[in-house]
C-alpha cells in the first residue's frame, strides 16, 4: 500500500513539473511577443489582443500554436505595423512561419533568427529594413522559403545560405546588394525560385547556378506530358530574375543552348553590363534573352 501511494505522489509531481514546464516555456513566448508588440506602432490596431496577463498566447489574433501551446506561424503581413525586429524573436523555439511582409518595418534583421531550428519561412518582403542578411541565417536547417525582397538590404548575399538543402524560394529583388552572386547556391538543388534583379550585384553568373537550371529545365521537360500547365508555369523561373545588376561577361553558352532546344522561355538580363550575345544567333534567341541595351549584329 505504502509502496503504490509513493507512486501515485511520484506521478504526480512528474505531472506538475512537466505542467510548469509547459506554462514556462508558453509565458516566456508570451513574453517575448508582448516585448515585440511594444517595440512596434500599430496605427490600425491589430494586436488589441497580445495581452501578457494571459496564460499563454495561445488566443492571441495573428498567433497560431500547437498541441503543446507553443507558438508555430505568427502572420501579420500588411498590418501596417511599423518599428524593429527584437532579438528575442529567436527565443520562439518552434516558430516554423514568421510573415511580417509588406509593413513599414526597419531597422536590420536579427542574426538570433538562426535559433528559430524549425522555422520554414521567413516573409520579410517590403518593408523597410536595412543593414546586411546576417550569415547565421544559412544555420536554419528547416528553411524553405526565405523573401526579403524590396528592403533597403546591402553588403553581399552570403554564401552560407548555400548550405541551406531544402530551401525552395530565394528571393532577394530589389534591394541595394552588391558583390558576386556566390557559387555555394548552386548546391541547393531543391531552388526552384532565384529572384536578384534590381541590386547593384557584379561579375559572372557561377556555372554552379547554371547547372542548377539545366537539372530543374530537365526535370520539368520529363513532367510535361503529365502536366503542361505546370511546366510551361515554372520553366525559366530560375534565372530568368537577373536584370537591373552589373554583372559581366555574356550570356553562357549552357543558357544558349536551352534556349535554342526550346525549353527556355525567359532569360532577364537586361541593364547589365553583358556582353553581345544576341543578334548573330537568331530570332529566337533575340526574343528570349532580353538584353535590348546590348544587342549585337
Amino acid at each position: 500500500m505504502g509502496a503504490q501511494f509513493a507512486e501515485a505522489i511520484s506521478a504526480a509531481i512528474l505531472t506538475g513539473l512537466v505542467a510548469l514546464a509547459t506554462l514556462v516555456s508558453c509565458n516566456t513566448e508570451g513574453d517575448i511577443l508582448y516585448k515585440q508588440k511594444v517595440a512596434w506602432k500599430d496605427p490600425q490596431n491589430v494586436l488589441p489582443t497580445w495581452d501578457p496577463t494571459l496564460h499563454n498566447p495561445c488566443s492571441w489574433m495573428h498567433i497560431t500554436c500547437n498541441n503543446d501551446n507553443s507558438v508555430i506561424r505568427a502572420d501579420l503581413g500588411n498590418a501596417d505595423i511599423s518599428g524593429p525586429l527584437i532579438p528575442q524573436l529567436g527565443g520562439l523555439k518552434n516558430l516554423q512561419y514568421l510573415e511580417l511582409y509588406g509593413n513599414r518595418l526597419n531597422g536590420s534583421i536579427p542574426a538570433t533568427l538562426c535559433k528559430l531550428k524549425h522555422l520554414v519561412s521567413l516573409d520579410l518582403y517590403n518593408n523597410l529594413l536595412t543593414g546586411t542578411i546576417p550569415t547565421s541565417l544559412g544555420a536554419i536547417s528547416n528553411l524553405r522559403y526565405l523573401r526579403l525582397s524590396g528592403n533597403k538590404l546591402k553588403g553581399t548575399i552570403p554564401p552560407s545560405l548555400g548550405n541551406r538543402m531544402s530551401l525552395e524560394h530565394l528571393e532577394l529583388q530589389e534591394n541595394a546588394l552588391s558583390g558576386s552572386i556566390p557559387a555555394s547556391l548552386g548546391n541547393i538543388k531543391t531552388l526552384n525560385y532565384l529572384r536578384l534583379n534590381g541590386n547593384m550585384l557584379t561579375g559572372t553568373v557561377p556555372l554552379e547556378i547554371l547547372s542548377l537550371l539545366v537539372s530543374n529545365l530537365a526535370e520539368l521537360v520529363r513532367e510535361r506530358s503529365r502536366s503542361c500547365d505546370r511546366a510551361v508555369a515554372a520553366v525559366g523561373v530560375v534565372l530568368r530574375r537577373l536584370n537591373e545588376n552589373s554583372l559581366t561577361s555574356t550570356v553562357p553558352s549552357e543558357v544558349l543552348s536551352l534556349v535554342l532546344v526550346g525549353n527556355l522561355t525567359e532569360v532577364n538580363v537586361a541593364r547589365n553590363n553583358l556582353d553581345g550575345t544576341v543578334g548573330s544567333t537568331g530570332w529566337r534567341v533575340t526574343d528570349i534573352i532580353q538584353d535590348k541595351l546590348k544587342t549585337s549584329g
